[in-house]
């Protein structure tokens, strides 16, 4: 059957843009394009763990068999559910089969018509793919500028002291995806509660690399209480699947009723369960893992303001660094340079970035070592000076 002409229009637009996407093959070079943060995706341990923990609990199952409210339900998934309450110093959470699944889900049902979406202007697709589903109104404020906020809830609320008619909802992520830069959450929460705001928070880049046992930023700031809904995702920091939006009981009853992202989909088999949950115990006793995470962010930080490079860097102190070569072809052009040296770096091109905001995205793990890190930033150092 003949491909339709306007698709194959999009294409060719993507290619003559430097812009067309294309599946990477497996390679055996450094990582530092992956969000294996804390390396548990290859986690040995984990492995033999989730696979003792389904024998104890004497589950020989592949599949789900359903949707969670039909047969899909196991007992998995209870008692990691409970698990990431309690870790998470929250009163539920709700496991949903992917971050994308859970940010749609919880956007396009828990906004009402007439309701307001105040959201940071980097926030993530899947957080703008929900708001779009959405009936509410939404509006996106300058990057981290809560002055901006500021300015757009003085646009609803004449004064600090007036009421909107209906709830207002303030989304952000503590790490930012392609910055990698953090907002200031005592700020944000302080013009939420100013203003009578519900405060949702991506954490899906903070997992497994803020707090003392890789919780997250939110709770490494004490700030769980004042924060409405939290989304953790496990593809990242926990090298596993899937995703959980934590919050108060009320919440996750009325996402089981009411988020067709959850609703309407098979559930996550119960090995996939497992693993979210094993892997969130192991968080507790890989505290030498997260701290050397830590030490690897400070030790690129150091060495790209030895070797000049930090003007070209967003500033960041998480574990993606992005450095800014403007050109879809020129930045392609300087990370196949690098994977040519053996290390795994990842050009983000336009339009996934503005243009002019294209870039070098590293991500630094736990299981790099400083050697590999001071030589890919020498070797980008003679390919940009």
């Amino acid at each position: 059957m003949k491909f339709p002409k306007n698709l194959t229009t999009k294409l060719e637009i993507r290619k003559q843009n430097n812009a067309l996407r294309k599946l990477a093959a497996p390679n055996n070079l450094i990582d530092f394009s992956s969000n294996d943060y804390i390396g548990f995706s290859k986690n040995e341990t984990i492995f033999e763990q989730t696979h003792q923990y389904l024998l104890d609990n004497n589950c020989i199952q592949n599949g789900a068999t359903g949707s969670r409210l039909i047969s899909g339900n196991h007992k998995m998934y209870q008692e990691a559910e409970n698990y990431i309450a309690q870790f998470h110093q929250s009163e539920s959470a709700l496991i949903f089969n992917s971050g994308y699944d859970a940010n749609v889900g919880f956007f396009s049902s828990v906004p009402q018509k007439g309701d307001l979406i105040l959201y940071d202007e980097l926030c993530h697709a899947s957080i703008r793919d929900g708001i779009i589903m959405s009936n509410a109104k939404s509006y996106k404020f300058k990057h981290n500028d809560f002055e901006d906020l500021e300015r757009l809830l003085l646009k609803f609320l004449p004064t600090p002291n007036t009421q909107h008619p209906a709830p207002i909802y303030i989304v952000t992520e503590t790490v930012f995806s392609m910055d990698g830069d953090c907002p200031n959450m005592d700020e944000l929460v302080a013009v939420s509660e100013k203003h009578g705001c519900y405060l949702v928070v991506d954490e899906a880049h903070a997992l497994g690399v803020f707090g003392e046992n890789g919780e997250g930023l939110v709770q490494m700031l004490d700030l769980q209480n004042k924060v409405f809904a939290r989304i953790m995702t496990f593809g990242k920091g926990l090298g596993c699947h899937g995703a959980a939006i934590v919050g108060s009981q009320e919440l996750c009853d009325y996402l089981v009723n009411f988020a067709r992202s959850f609703i309407y989909t098979t559930g996550l088999s119960p090995h996939s369960v497992a693993t979210i949950l094993v892997a969130y115990q192991n968080l507790q006793s890989e505290k030498e893992t997260i701290e050397k995470l830590r030490e690897n962010i400070v030790h690129f930080n150091q060495e790209k303001n030895l070797l000049g490079l930090k003007p070209m860097f967003v500033r960041s102190k998480s574990a993606i660094q992005s450095a800014i070569i403007p050109g879809n072809e020129n930045v392609k052009s300087i990370a196949r340079q690098l994977q040519e040296k053996g290390f795994d770096v990842k050009a983000i091109l336009s339009p996934t970035v503005p243009v002019g905001q294209e870039r070098l995205r590293f991500c630094l793990h736990s299981f790099n070592s400083k050697e590999e890190i001071s030589g890919v930033l020498s070797l980008l150092s003679t390919f940009v000076f």
